[in-house]
C-alpha cells in the first residue's frame, strides 16, 4: 500500500488548475497502489475543500502569513519534513515554474528519485512509471525508479481535471510551521504579471493561437488576437517573433519558452523549427496554416492549410463568430 501525494500550487488565493490535474492522476495511481490520495497545502486552510472536492482524501495544511508568497527554502523544508515523516509512495506536482523549482529541492532533501515534465504516469508492480519527452520532444522515454520515494512533475494539460465532488470532506491535518529566519531569507514579495493575450494562462489554455515570422509585422498580430477572442483561446508566439521584439518572452512557445499541451494548437505563419516543436508537439490537435507546403510544421500537424494566413485566419474568425451567434 502506497499513498500518492500532490503538492498544491496556490496563486492569487486559488488552487491552480495543474494541481487539480495532478489530483486526478494521483487518485488513479492511489487506486492501483492500494493507498490514499494526499495533498500538501501551503496556504489558506479554506482551500482544503477544493482539494478534497477533486480527490484529496487527506490534506496537510501549513497556514502561516509568512508563507503567503512562495519561498523556496521554507516551502522545501515543510514539504520534505512531511515526506520524511509519512513516507508516501509518490509525490506529484505540476511541471510549472513552481513545481520545477520546489520538487527538485524536496527530492534532494529526501533522497527521492525525480522524473520531470512527464506526460503520463502509471503504477506498475509497486513502482511509479513515468512517460516523458526527450530530445526536444522527438522521442519519449519510459522511466522507472529505484528509490523508495518517487517524485514527478506532470506537464500542464497532459491529463484532464477530474469531475468535482463538492460534498467530499477530506481529513485535514494542520502542520506546525517551524520555519526559522534562514529558511525565509528569500521570499517572493510580488509577482509582476504581463499580458498574454487575455486572462487565460498560456500553459493552462485548452486552445492556443500562435503566430510566427509569417505574420510579417507586429501589428498583424491583431488577427491572431481576434481569432483567440472568438475561440476563448490564449495567444502564443514563436521564438523568431519574440527575438524580433514583436511580443514579450511571456508569449513564447518552445524549448526556450513555455511548454504547452492544449487540446487545440493553431500555428499561423510558423515554419516548425525543432525549438518550437519541442514546446507544443504534445498538443492534442495541431492545426497549421502556412503558405509553404514544405514547411516542417505540416509533418506534425493533424490538419494543414496551405495558403495566405491573412485570408485564412480572418475567415476562421468569422466562422467562429457565426457559430457563437448560433449558440
Amino acid at each position: 500500500m502506497s499513498d500518492i501525494w500532490v503538492v498544491a500550487e496556490v496563486r492569487d488565493g486559488a488552487v491552480k488548475r495543474t494541481t487539480l490535474e495532478c489530483l486526478g492522476k494521483a487518485r488513479e495511481l492511489a487506486g492501483a497502489a492500494g493507498g490514499k490520495t494526499g495533498a500538501v497545502l501551503i496556504g489558506p486552510e479554506g482551500l482544503a475543500k477544493t482539494l478534497g472536492a477533486h480527490g484529496a482524501q487527506r490534506v496537510f495544511v501549513a497556514d502561516d502569513p509568512r508563507l503567503k508568497n512562495y519561498g523556496a527554502e521554507a516551502y522545501a523544508a515543510i514539504v520534505s519534513g512531511l515526506v520524511a515523516q509519512h513516507k508516501p509512495g509518490a509525490v506529484l506536482a505540476g511541471a510549472t515554474s513552481y513545481g520545477k523549482d520546489l520538487l527538485p529541492r524536496v527530492a534532494a532533501r529526501t533522497g527521492a528519485g525525480l522524473a520531470t515534465d512527464c506526460t503520463d504516469l502509471q503504477w506498475k508492480d509497486g513502482k511509479l512509471v513515468a512517460l516523458r519527452p526527450v530530445y526536444a520532444g522527438k522521442a519519449r522515454t519510459t522511466v522507472t525508479f529505484t528509490t523508495p520515494i518517487q517524485m514527478a512533475t506532470l506537464r500542464p494539460n497532459a491529463v484532464p481535471v477530474p469531475p468535482a465532488n463538492p460534498g467530499a470532506a477530506p481529513e485535514t491535518v494542520k502542520v506546525p510551521v517551524q520555519v526559522d529566519d534562514n529558511a525565509l531569507k528569500t521570499i517572493v514579495k510580488e509577482t509582476a504579471k504581463t499580458a498574454t493575450g487575455g486572462a487565460i494562462e498560456l500553459t493552462e489554455a485548452s486552445i492556443i493561437c500562435s503566430g510566427g515570422r509569417g505574420m510579417k509585422d507586429p501589428a498583424n498580430f491583431k488577427i491572431i488576437h481576434d481569432l483567440a477572442a472568438e475561440l476563448g483561446a490564449a495567444v502564443g508566439a514563436s521564438r523568431a517573433v519574440v527575438d524580433a521584439g514583436w511580443k514579450p518572452h511571456s508569449f513564447q512557445v518552445g524549448q526556450t519558452g513555455k511548454t504547452v499541451s492544449p487540446n487545440i494548437y493553431i500555428a499561423s505563419g510558423i515554419s516548425g523549427a525543432i525549438q518550437h516543436l519541442a514546446g507544443m508537439s504534445s498538443s492534442k490537435c495541431i492545426v497549421a496554416i502556412n503558405k509553404d507546403p514544405n514547411a516542417p510544421i505540416f509533418k506534425v500537424a493533424d490538419y494543414g492549410i496551405v495558403g495566405d494566413l491573412f485570408q485564412i485566419v480572418p475567415a476562421l474568425t468569422e466562422e467562429a463568430r457565426k457559430l457563437k451567434a448560433k449558440g
